[in-house]
């Protein structure tokens, strides 16, 4: 394996503070242009010298001026004028994509959220495609009706990705099993007259609260899932009372002493 060198500093380009400075004052303009910094050696015959930017709004920022000597000239030139971060430098946030910034719970009214194509967790659905046209209107009718019945019809589908997801978000969630709410039910959702089944795949592990007083209500819990009020919990039987003495011994009947 080659080792790398480090670039040799040509005397003539670290000479050439002054025609450095020059340009990084021209550059600047009202930014100014504060000590020299030093420079280093980025190749053969070129050199950046830095200095520093004594701007109020580039705290830690710095001019860099690249000069370079063509081979055998005696004359150094400037190749580029920059302001660049030192160390310390104030510096604006990384950017990030719109996609990834959005997330889970950021949908608000008036919110419109695309979907990407090539999005893994949607799968193309049943719409009859091309072929639809070529049907019997009658035979299409009914195949739509069957279609619609088991819930196809739709551009684009769950896949298997999707619902993967779904299921590993709902488990871990308030909705799962694990949590201080599941832990002290009385039994678990999947007994309760509460639960609204989901259908298909996801219908074997999650139902949605239909209990009003319960914190899950209209949301998707899992059938291990529980909390204070399955439907099968009663009201504590009332103490008996007792029925009134035959002969009261208790009460004082004053008219006998009046």
């Amino acid at each position: 394996m080659a080792l790398m060198v480090a670039p040799v500093m040509d005397q003539a380009c670290a000479d050439a503070v002054d025609l450095a400075r020059e340009a990084a004052v021209r550059r600047a303009d009202v930014f100014g242009v504060a000590e020299h910094l030093g420079a280093t050696a980025e190749g053969t015959r070129v050199a950046t010298h830095y200095f520093a930017c004594d701007h109020p709004g580039y705290p830690g920022w710095r001019w860099a001026v690249t000069v370079a000597r063509a081979s055998r000239a005696r004359q150094v030139t400037v190749d580029e004028v920059t302001l660049v971060p030192g160390d310390g430098a104030l510096l604006a946030p990384r950017w990030v994509p719109w996609e990834e910034r959005v997330r889970p719970g950021d949908m608000t009214p008036g919110f419109i959220l695309p979907t990407d194509p090539s999005d893994p967790r949607l799968e193309p659905g049943f719409t009859g495609g091309e072929l639809a046209a070529d049907e019997d209107p009658v035979d299409w009718s009914f195949t739509r009706g069957v279609a619609a019945e088991l819930g196809l019809g739709r551009e684009r589908v769950l896949s298997a990705d999707g619902r993967d997801l779904a299921v590993g978000r709902w488990l871990a969630g308030d909705g799962g099993p694990v949590n201080e709410l599941s832990e002290t039910a009385p039994a678990h959702c999947h007994t309760c007259g509460y639960l609204v089944a989901l259908s298909g795949s996801l219908g074997r592990l999650f139902g949605v609260c239909a209990n009003e007083y319960s914190a899950s209500d209209g949301k998707a819990v899992s059938r291990d899932h529980g909390c204070g009020g399955h439907s099968d919990v009663t009201p504590p039987a009332s103490p008996e009372r007792t029925a009134p003495p035959v002969w009261d011994t208790i009460s004082v009947d004053t008219s006998l002493f009046s």
